[in-house]
């Protein structure tokens, strides 16, 4: 599990501590992953306002509402965009001024992949000249674990075996990643 998901500098990315509070913490941790990456480009976020760069995030949970419902909270205006899995991409779209295609790629396990897919193929016929792409996943409320466990989907040794013959099941983790991708020449030029 990821530790202080719930710091973040609302101000410095322009957001009321409201809407902060009420966004769930994958938007908030995907807005700083999005400047890092960025700047580990050799980019400065400000250059990057109206160019033609996608966004495509990979992520299928999105627990957070479970919290906002049990404080009564979920039927807030902010709360709606604050949840919606559809955000996660939108939201970089917006705060950054990007111009390319923004979308979220749910097909469970394989959303990350999916979604690094997605972009190399708009890279591939020019929808975009350079996209963002990644996932995310935080868990936030045990619903989901609680089920997939009495659906018998978890390992019962907390070990994940893939394409082993002791396979018992997977184990549910939290992480993210953010990859800033060109076209193979373009990055090469551009250093």
């Amino acid at each position: 599990f990821f530790a202080r998901i719930d710091e973040f500098d609302a101000a410095f990315f322009r957001i009321s501590p409201r809407e902060a509070e009420l966004m769930d913490p994958q938007q908030r941790l995907l807005l700083e992953l999005c400047w890092g990456v960025l700047e580990d480009a050799g980019y400065k976020p400000s250059v990057m306002n109206g160019s033609d760069t996608g966004v495509f995030i990979g992520a299928c949970h999105f627990d957070y509402r479970q919290l906002l419902e049990e404080q009564g909270l979920s039927a807030e205006a902010l709360a709606a965009t604050g949840t919606s899995g559809s955000i996660l991409a939108n939201r970089l779209s917006y705060f950054y001024n990007l111009q390319g295609p923004s979308m979220l790629v749910d097909t469970a396990c394989s959303s990350s992949l999916m979604a690094v897919h997605e972009a190399a193929r708009a890279l591939r016929d020019g929808s975009c000249a350079q996209a963002l792409v990644g996932g995310v996943n935080l868990i936030c409320h045990a619903m989901n674990t609680l089920a997939y466990d009495k659906a018998g989907m978890l390992s019962k040794d907390g070990v994940c075996y893939t394409f082993d013959a002791r396979a018992n099941g997977y184990v549910r983790g939290e992480g993210a990643a953010l990859l800033f991708l060109k076209p193979l020449d373009q990055a090469m030029r551009d250093h």
